[in-house]
């Protein structure tokens, strides 16, 4: 089992990094979240050039932040400075587009926009639309060394929908899974199989991602102590932004809480029907989103909610989950380090210490 980390991105995400890359971690994945956090671009050049083993990759790059030759050309930069560990990470978009009031981009869109970069890597001209009118593209002078196409950049789609499964599996990618609790990932890696296997993928060619949040307790420390809300319950707190989301912005919510968190779901919703400015409600309730948690939200996380929500719980009991993640075909387990947490490494650098 590989261990990564994903990363809130900050201009100077690369001394956490270099961290990472001395514990052993395998991977640093970085928010692509324009307006919540830094660059991802920037953050991962630092990091190309302070490290020199971890991989590096977009944590998921959402394809409407950049349109697809200026991502086929960032990529390719920083795979002159960190030649081979560079991932191309992407996916539909959550937080980053419902901050701003936006749904998904479209999966047909996201497909295109992969085919875009894929083949401007591999030196082609492609036809594409830009500014409503369909062109040809191409990058023009890949001979003088400015940007690195030789080393491969491998492909990773964040898909939990049967659609975006689908997708995955044609293009023979990694497969990132939100990994809300070892059951849960277990069925849903069950399902990507199956879509894998119907695309006429070897099955022992599909990577497995899970990509998991919380906090590794002390014995006897409750799931709601002051450190286990700084580290689990911003992720814990995206629950019930969706939930808001849903109920005021009118978007899909795929996986709504059980019927026994019903009440904190309700409450959260009529506290968002006060978010200011009216009629942009997704400005206050991302406000934090996977980063902090926000004194009015705090009522409504509770320990059972983060328990549910997120890896939150012993060392000896995590150790367990990732073995049984590995055992049933995970192939990397990803944490995310929060800021002001970044001490938080320590704590899961020892479970990925077991693992070596």
């Amino acid at each position: 089992m590989k261990f990564g980390i994903a990363i809130p991105t900050d201009a100077d995400s690369w001394r956490l990094v270099r961290r990472a890359e001395e514990l052993g971690f395998h991977h640093a994945w970085f928010y692509d979240t324009q307006m919540l956090s830094a660059d991802c671009f920037v953050a991962m050049a630092a990091c190309a050039m302070k490290t020199t083993r971890i991989r590096l990759g977009t944590g998921v790059l959402i394809p409407s932040n950049r349109i697809a030759p200026v991502a086929a050309t960032a990529f390719a930069s920083l795979n002159k400075l960190a030649p081979g560990r560079i991932d191309f990470g992407i996916s539909t978009g959550f937080t980053g587009r419902r901050a701003m009031g936006m749904g998904a981009v479209k999966l047909a869109d996201m497909a295109e926009y992969i085919r875009v970069v894929q083949a401007l890597w591999r030196g082609e001209t492609v036809e594409t639309e830009i500014e409503g009118q369909r062109r040809l593209i191409g990058l023009l002078n890949p001979e003088l060394g400015l940007i690195n196409l030789k080393d491969e950049m491998p492909l990773y789609i964040a898909a939990s929908g049967p659609k975006a499964r689908a997708l995955t599996a044609r293009l023979g990618g990694g497969w990132i899974d939100g990994a809300p609790s070892v059951e849960r990932s277990l069925a849903a890696l069950a399902v990507m199989r199956g879509a894998w296997t119907q695309a006429g993928q070897p099955a022992e060619a599909l990577n497995a991602v899970a990509w998991a949040g919380g906090a590794v307790l002390a014995d006897g420390e409750p799931a709601d102590s002051p450190r286990a809300i700084a580290q689990a319950g911003p992720r814990t707190a995206t629950l019930l932004h969706r939930a808001a989301d849903a109920a005021l912005g009118g978007y899909p919510d795929p996986a709504p809480l059980p019927e026994q968190f019903a009440g904190a779901v309700a409450g959260y919703v009529e506290h968002a029907k006060s978010f200011r400015p009216q009629g942009a409600h997704y400005l206050h309730n991302h406000r934090g989103h996977l980063m902090f948690v926000r004194p009015d939200e705090r009522p409504f996380l509770s320990a059972d909610l983060i328990r549910y929500a997120t890896w939150t719980a012993t060392e000896p009991e995590l150790r367990e989950r990732v073995a049984a993640l590995e055992a049933g075909g995970f192939s990397q387990i990803v944490f995310s380090i929060l800021p002001g947490q970044e001490h938080a490494i320590e704590d899961w650098g020892r479970i990925r210490a077991a693992f070596a």
